[in-house]
């Protein structure tokens, strides 16, 4: 069950992954509004959690704030692929992810934003960032990520330099040990090119997942680099996410 502003739409597809996704009336976060998701996905389940469309954060001084607390049984697998956040000038947004897995469960995560309306003369324009993701697997911190992107701390759109959106993606768990090692590998092997116009870094824990991090210069560019790289995705839910978007 949803209440405003939050709705749920849940299309068929062709898998027996149970789909998802998040919309707002209105289009999009005004100041006071509060989201709080909770997700279960149960012993040997698959859920696909994604958004209708961007994540849209209007002006307000109030600011607006999401939460996503999710819980993974045992064998259950939980991918949450959602549109980045877009926040326009003068907004804030605070963000923040708890992910819970037992045991032989799986998770794919992506958390990403873009620097605004650029074509508004609005690039990284808004007031506050925040997100704090963490990811315990069996009882276990494996994941402890924080980002914060305020006005106060120095003009944003010349400390990003030529970047326009910044991705974070992680996997973790049983389901992703092989997939996890084929990309921090395949990632730490790019060459060195001097001023790229998309920065590309993995790095692992272990061998029950990973975390990679894109910073590029369009929603584009870094949407496909995900595609790239999650390519298994489809496999694991039985049917392509992508197909029905990008």
């Amino acid at each position: 069950m949803a209440a405003s502003p939050l709705r749920f739409l849940m299309p068929a597809n062709h898998g027996d992954a149970a789909w998802i996704f998040t919309s707002t009336y209105g289009g999009g976060l005004v100041g006071g509004d509060s989201v709080s998701i909770r997700v279960t996905v149960g012993d040997g389940a698959r859920a696909f959690v994604s958004t209708q469309a961007s994540t849209k954060v209007y002006r307000s001084p109030a600011g607006a704030e999401v939460e996503l607390q999710a819980h993974i049984a045992s064998n259950g697998q939980l991918v949450v692929i959602p549109d980045p956040v877009v926040c326009f000038a003068d907004s804030r947004y605070r963000q923040a992810q708890r992910i819970d897995i037992a045991d032989s469960g799986s998770v794919v995560l992506v958390d990403w934003l873009s620097s605004g309306r650029r074509a508004a003369g609005e690039r990284w324009g808004f007031t506050e960032y925040v997100t704090r993701t963490t990811v315990r697997y069996g009882g276990r911190l494996v994941v402890y990520d924080s980002l914060a992107l305020r006005e106060a701390d120095g003009d944003l759109a010349a400390r990003m330099g030529r970047f326009d959106v910044l991705a974070m993606v992680v996997m973790v768990g049983d389901a992703m040990r092989s997939h996890a090692a084929r990309i921090t590998e395949q990632v730490q092997a790019r060459p060195v090119v001097k001023q790229p116009d998309e920065l590309l870094a993995a790095s692992s824990f272990g061998e029950i997942g990973c975390i990679v991090r894109i910073a590029g210069r369009s929603v584009e560019q870094v949407g496909g680099r995900m595609r790239q790289l999650l390519g298994f995705v489809p496999r694991l839910l039985g049917d392509d996410p992508w197909s029905r978007k990008w």
